[in-house]
């Protein structure tokens, strides 16, 4: 008997597991036909035979981890998801740079579009330095609901696709193909799965594209999706992994940000080639226990993860990799700022709220921090899990570099304690941090937000100041249209929201 690619916590066995199993004809996830094979899932183990899986049971940890031996993992990511939906949205805005985040001169870029990106301008900038590299881009604040909606779209069309899909963030998810019910698993079979999944996503979004990779675990499929950006497709060969890794820097694995990065020039290592002739001891002994064994595994493309696909959520969390470590507090805090707003622009969608308050912090060495503080009663508030995420910070020594943050809220449950005076706390930031505000805190006209007008319909705002607003007027579905300048309290014009549609 062998045991399955991919390794899960064990679950109790159901019908569920039955199912999945029985959609892995024998001959084409890998294995002989005729073999014994133990299949691992989410839900816990099947002894499976060609006539038919026989139950059984095996513990999480019972389970040996292997690389597979076919590219059965997809990785992808939409192309600068949020730069682009503004773009889908606003003909005006196609070709042109655009620039989502903070418009202040204190904001932090999230996204640019590619365009942008060819004058410098990346993720977790600063507006200001942003404005100095591209002035002529448009500086957008964001659309949060737009965004979640075109990644509802999406994840639709993976999890149709297979039932082993795990997101990432709104834009990017792993999928893992043993599951989709494919005739094989073939290069060819793979290739021709991963084109006709792009034009689904195409074409379900209204034009938005996505990079797709292909590979034999999560860290090649990762790898292989930023190869050919934007909407592009790379499928790596099974036992070409290491042929693809070995002449790239180091860099390209995770974890090694420019400060690991530093230390292993100082040793000599500069690409997954250099990387891979290090023993694990010395590894461990230039970057620490943890992240030397990973980066030895890795730099031979050994990883074993199993694409999980989502479970019931104990918790609701928002958090963000950056490819440069982050050394500056104010730009930490507005991150940790915009993440409290869409966390709690999700509780409310749920209807729940949340009493413990958590931030993650991972540093420049790859150590992972954590902190958290507990209210008196359940909140779903941005105001008050920014201010607790951002005092959680403040105890945490960030001097060398950050490369990840994240703010969470558990301890869930579906009411809400009511203020005693009846009052609901705004935000103690500049009103552009969160990616979604409130409609009620939507008293200045914020560039980039949708608006409708009672006699030239719907459109964006283009700026304000001075007691004037200026529209474009135009739609996804329109050519590029008029611009008109109004009054700020022009009872004509109001935000547009998805109910008046």
């Amino acid at each position: 008997m062998r045991r399955g690619p991919g390794r899960w916590p064990g679950r109790g066995l159901g019908v569920g597991l039955l199912v999945m199993a029985r959609t892995l004809p024998a001959g084409t996830d890998g294995w002989p036909v005729g073999e014994q094979r133990l299949w691992s899932t989410p839900y816990g183990g099947v002894l499976c035979m060609p006539g038919g899986p026989l139950p059984g049971r095996v513990g999480g940890s019972g389970y040996v981890r292997e690389v597979r031996t076919h590219a059965s993992v997809l990785h992808l990511d939409l192309d600068a998801f949020f730069a682009a939906v503004e773009q889908r949205d606003k003909p005006s805005l196609r070709g042109r740079p655009v620039v989502v985040g903070g418009v202040g001169g204190r904001g932090v870029v999230a996204t640019a579009s590619y365009e942008a990106r060819r004058y410098g301008v990346r993720s977790a900038m600063t507006t200001r330095e942003a404005r100095s590299r591209c002035p002529h881009a448009a500086f957008l604040t964001g659309r949060f609901t737009a965004y979640r909606e075109a990644s509802v779209v999406v994840m639709r069309i993976l999890r149709a696709a297979s039932p082993l899909v795990e997101p990432l963030s709104l834009d990017e998810a792993f999928l893992d193909l043993g599951a989709a019910g494919l005739g094989d698993l073939e290069v060819d079979t793979v290739t021709a799965f991963g084109h006709e999944l792009r034009e689904r996503v195409c074409a379900a979004t209204g034009g938005l594209t996505a990079s797709v990779g292909i590979g034999t675990s999560k860290f090649i499929a990762k790898v292989a999706s930023d190869l050919d950006k934007p909407d592009g497709l790379v499928v790596v060969p099974p036992g070409t992994e290491q042929q693809l890794l070995r002449p790239m820097h180091v860099s390209v694995i995770p974890g090694v940000g420019p400060a690991t990065a530093e230390r292993l020039r100082r040793a000599g290592v500069h690409t997954v080639a250099d990387l891979e002739s290090v023993g694990a001891e010395e590894l461990v002994r230039l970057v620490g226990k943890a992240h030397g064994n990973g980066l030895y595994r890795l730099a031979r493309a050994d990883d074993d993860r199993a694409v999980v696909p989502e479970r019931e959520a104990k918790s609701v969390s928002v958090e963000g990799t950056h490819d440069t470590d982050l050394t500056d507090r104010t730009i930490m805090a507005h991150l940790l700022t915009r993440q409290a707003g869409e966390v709690a622009t999700r509780l409310r969608k749920h209807g729940l709220s949340g009493r413990t308050i958590s931030i993650k912090v991972r540093l420049h060495d790859f150590t992972t921090l954590s902190r958290s503080s507990t209210l008196a009663s359940p909140t779903d508030q941005a105001a008050v899990v920014a201010r607790t995420a951002r005092g959680l910070l403040s105890d945490l020594d960030t001097s060398g570099g950050v490369r990840l943050l994240g703010v969470g809220v558990s301890g869930l449950a579906d009411w809400v304690q009511e203020d005693l005076f009846g009052e609901t706390e705004e935000l103690d930031e500049e009103p552009e941090t969160p990616l979604d505000p409130a409609p009620e805190a939507r008293r200045s006209w914020a560039p980039g937000m949708d608006v409708v007008h009672e006699d030239l319909g719907r459109g964006w705002v283009w700026g304000s100041g001075r007691g004037v607003v200026t529209v474009r007027f135009e739609t996804a579905q329109s050519a590029s249209g008029p611009v008109r300048s109004y009054a700020v309290d022009d009872p004509r014009l109001t935000p547009f929201t998805l109910e008046q549609t």
